[in-house]
């Protein structure tokens, strides 16, 4: 049987902040609201809060036009609010993760501290083995970053591998 119990008789609990948590709080939003610290009462902590910046890897046969998940993958970055730090395209073809320079790079931007993730457009783009992509992915989290694929089930399902 179940129980359910009238809320009636309580009253709405308060929130007790500190000072310290609502001037750090006020100060996050006045950031967020793009009001720099001289205009508003915003500690310097908060004044140093940085956009998210990814890097955008994009990986095709020789001669492909990668130019839509291109625009896919910097428009889905644009939405989030995320700092391209980076496009970063390999036209390798055929050959696995580790023979491509251009994933090469990506990675050591996330191993630099230039960025905290590598965007691609489709999980073949990494590959379409999962184990490689399985590889790649652990290195990025090892770097401090992570792996975000825009549209997984496109890049499993009928796509040319990297």
């Amino acid at each position: 049987m179940v129980s359910i119990q009238s809320e009636q008789g309580q009253g709405p609990t308060t929130v007790r902040r500190t000072e310290g948590d609502l001037k750090r709080r006020r100060a996050l939003a006045d950031a967020s609201a793009g009001i720099s610290p001289g205009e508003a009462d915003v500690p310097a902590e908060a004044a140093k809060i940085e956009r998210f910046r990814c890097v955008i890897y994009l990986c095709s046969a020789p001669n492909a036009n990668i130019g839509a998940p291109r625009k896919e993958c910097t428009e889905y970055a644009e939405a989030f609010g995320w700092e391209i730090a980076g496009v970063i395209e390999d036209h390798a073809g055929l050959l696995p993760p580790e023979g491509r320079d251009g994933l090469r790079q990506a990675v050591d931007r996330i191993k630099l501290g230039e960025a905290g993730a590598v965007l691609t457009a489709w999980r073949s783009m990494i590959s379409p083995v999962p184990q490689e992509y399985d590889t790649v992915a652990r290195e990025i989290e090892k770097a401090g970053g992570f792996l975000h694929v825009k549209d997984s089930a496109r890049g499993e399902h009928g796509t040319e591998r990297c």
